[in-house]
């Protein structure tokens, strides 16, 4: 391959879901490492960092969609131009699992391939005692019935959020465009070996 080739390779994530299900929170905290409580409404967003591996650039653009509005053609035209999808649900909100079902047939009919990359992730895993999705529900769906991954992050303790993006780079097929440039990449990302989301408890939320 020449070095012209080489030289620039460009991925587009694209972040789905619900609004307030935290999809701004866990790119916030991988591109800043930070985190804010304080909900902000989002209406599209599209973040860009590069990164260079001995002498090979790599343009990363994060796609941040609205959950609050309906612009059923801005996310058509979201997902028709995205390499790699994740389906961002809060474990404390069953509604909110619903709407990931629905974009996930949205995805696969725009794309037409049934083999697009996708990474469910059931945030908020820090609010376990208000969880309304079963993890084990929602992983033999996932992993059996859609043949995607699957795991559970919290922006908020910065848990498994660059597992998230681990996963997505992985399914851009960028390690056959960058290898191995892109392998010495995924090897900082921090090895998890509990990618696997916790078994559910029994405890009630309570409200104070």
């Amino acid at each position: 391959m020449s070095l012209d080739v080489m030289e620039k390779t460009q991925v587009r994530l694209v972040f789905l879901g619900a609004a307030g299900v935290g999809k701004t929170s866990l790119i916030r905290r991988f591109l800043n490492d930070s985190f804010e409580t304080k909900h902000r409404r989002t209406v599209e967003e599209l973040h860009s960092k590069e990164y260079e591996f001995s002498g090979i650039k790599v343009n990363v653009e994060i796609l941040d969609t609205s959950g609050s509005y309906s612009f059923p053609a801005m996310r058509k035209l979201s997902i028709r131009n995205g390499d790699a999808f994740a389906l961002v649900y809060s474990i404390d909100d069953a509604e909110s699992l619903e709407l990931i079902k629905n974009l996930h047939d949205e995805i696969l009919e725009v794309k037409e391939d049934k083999f697009t990359p996708i990474v469910v992730v059931g945030n908020k895993s820090d609010r376990d005692d208000c969880r309304q999705v079963s993890s084990e529900d929602v992983l033999a769906m996932v992993e059996l019935d859609w043949n995607n991954n699957f795991l559970e992050a919290s922006a908020k303790e910065n848990k498994h959020v660059m597992e998230v993006f681990r996963e997505l780079l992985q399914q851009t097929n960028l390690p056959r465009r960058l290898s191995p440039a892109l392998r010495r990449r995924r090897e900082t990302f921090p090895k998890d070996t509990k990618m696997r989301p916790p078994m559910n408890k029994t405890n009630s939320c309570t409200v104070s």
